[in-house]
């Protein structure tokens, strides 16, 4: 008889600190209803929680203890699985904007990548974003709506100027929003290029570009390789390997002002996921520490 897998609290792991007192937020964003592919990552971030309970709380990578930071997880943003995207976007607004008023950094899971639209209006206009993606999301509609998932680094131009948004790690893209991207002088750069480069190259010539600005880091799963994380709502080979995410972070982390995790799709993988997001959360917020 197969035993029993051991229980976990839903919560992410470590994160033990009260709402008031803490200084980073955890928060979930249970919502895939755009999904153009395969349906599924409004089940990351309990999956991604789950997964968080795997590791030790002093984390080797970074030397520090995960357990000693002011972390809250404030669990899932209550009913917003079955909103429109545009009515989901503006609650996810609403408690980025919250978490911010109060002087905390926010973390986002997800979810698919429309959520991060909601996160961006919160944020000052002057910030700079670098979004990490295997697509380039800049569809002004897809199947007749403006805030799909398909759109959003679209819906995100709309709110940062375009000089103010790179996005990494793109592999792929229709003819016509890769046409406008380019007329837009929208900044992006292929997985290819950065394979061939090097992150940390291509990294610290964008922190360089950044200078002293604050950043917003978004990453869509995505990005990495689907032998490494194929569990996603749209994979798409030849991408990055996961610790080149590492490096972006060790560059970008004193510009941080949040970032999030999304397009996690526990259903189509065995958990490598959603233990690649998990540990993205706990080494993106020990090294800003």
């Amino acid at each position: 008889m197969m035993k029993k897998q051991p229980q976990f609290p839903n919560y992410f792991a470590d994160a033990e600190s009260d709402y008031s007192k803490a200084k980073y937020v955890i928060f979930g964003v249970p919502y895939d209803k755009t999904s153009s592919f395969r349906y599924g990552s409004k089940e990351g971030p309990d999956s991604i929680r789950h997964a968080s309970w795997n590791f030790e709380s002093f984390d080797l990578l970074t030397k520090i203890d995960f357990s000693k930071l002011p972390v809250h997880d404030y669990g899932n943003i209550d009913g917003i699985s079955q909103l429109k995207p545009k009515d989901m976007i503006k609650k996810v607004n609403d408690f980025s904007k919250m978490v911010l008023q109060d002087s905390k950094i926010p973390i986002g899971i997800g979810g698919e990548h429309s959520v991060t639209s909601g996160i961006i209006k919160s944020i000052p206009s002057d910030t700079f974003v670098v979004i990490f993606d295997a697509h380039l999301d800049y569809r002004q509609s897809y199947e007749q709506d403006i805030y799909n998932h398909a759109c959003t680094i679209k819906r995100i131009s709309d709110i940062i100027p375009h000089e103010n948004i790179v996005i990494l790690g793109v592999r792929s893209a229709e003819k016509n929003e890769y046409e406008n991207a380019k007329k837009d002088n929208v900044s992006f750069i292929e997985s290819s290029k950065i394979i061939k480069e090097g992150m940390l190259s291509t990294i610290k010539d964008i922190k360089k570009q950044i200078g002293q600005q604050q950043i917003y880091l978004s990453i869509d799963i995505d990005v990495i390789d689907p032998a490494y994380a194929p569990g996603t709502g749209t994979p798409e080979p030849f991408g990055l390997n996961p610790y080149e995410i590492c490096i972006a972070f060790d560059i970008l982390k004193d510009n941080l002002i949040g970032f999030d995790v999304m397009e996690v799709n526990p259903l189509f993988d065995h958990g490598q996921s959603s233990m690649l997001a998990a540990k993205y959360i706990r080494y993106g917020i020990e090294i800003m520490k």
